[in-house]
C-alpha cells in the first residue's frame, strides 16, 4: 500500500453513465476512492448507498467520493440503477484489470478485486489518507468525514 504523502496515480475511469472520470480534471478537489470489491454484495451495497446519502456534505467539504472496483462500467449502471444511486459516481477500475487498485497497492491477487479501502487524496494530487477495512465490513464514513473536516483547521 502506497504511505500517505505519496503522490496518486492519475486516472481516467469510467463511471456507470460510460462518461470518463479523469483525477486531472478534479485539481484542487478533495477525492474520496471507495474501494469495494465487487458490485452486487450486500456490504458494497451499503457502502455505496452512504456515499450518497453524504453527497452534499462531501460537497460542502470541498469533496467528491467516488465507488470503485473492478467491475465494468455497464456492470456498474446496472447496480447503480438497481440501489437508485444517481449522484455518485461509480468506477470501473476494470481494464488494465485493477490498474488504480494495483497502483495505490490495494489490489487481491488471489481474488482479483481491490481490498475495502478508503483513500483521500488532497486537491493537489497527494494520497493524504488511506485505510484498508475487513472485507465484510461496511467502512465508517464518519471517520472520512471526520478526516476531511480535519484538513480545514
Amino acid at each position: 500500500m502506497i504511505p500517505a504523502g505519496t503522490r496518486a496515480p492519475d486516472f481516467e475511469l469510467k463511471n456507470q453513465h460510460g462518461r470518463i472520470q479523469s483525477s486531472a480534471d478534479l485539481r484542487g478537489k478533495r477525492i474520496l476512492l471507495s474501494f469495494h470489491p465487487l458490485a452486487w454484495t450486500g456490504v458494497c451495497q451499503r457502502q455505496m448507498e452512504a456515499l450518497e446519502m453524504n453527497v452534499s456534505t462531501f460537497e460542502g467539504l470541498n469533496a467528491v467520493a467516488f465507488g470503485i472496483s473492478v467491475d465494468s462500467a455497464p456492470c456498474k449502471k446496472a447496480w447503480a440503477e438497481s440501489m437508485n444511486v444517481k449522484e455518485t459516481a461509480l468506477l470501473a477500475d476494470f481494464w488494465p484489470h485493477g490498474g488504480v487498485a494495483q497502483a495505490l497497492g490495494l489490489f487481491r491477487e488471489d481474488a482479483g478485486t481491490s481490498q475495502r479501502a478508503n483513500v483521500i487524496i488532497d486537491g493537489d494530487g497527494i494520497v493524504r489518507w488511506i485505510k484498508v477495512y475487513p472485507i465484510g465490513d461496511v467502512p465508517a464514513l464518519e471517520e472520512v468525514l471526520a478526516f476531511l473536516r480535519d484538513l480545514d483547521s
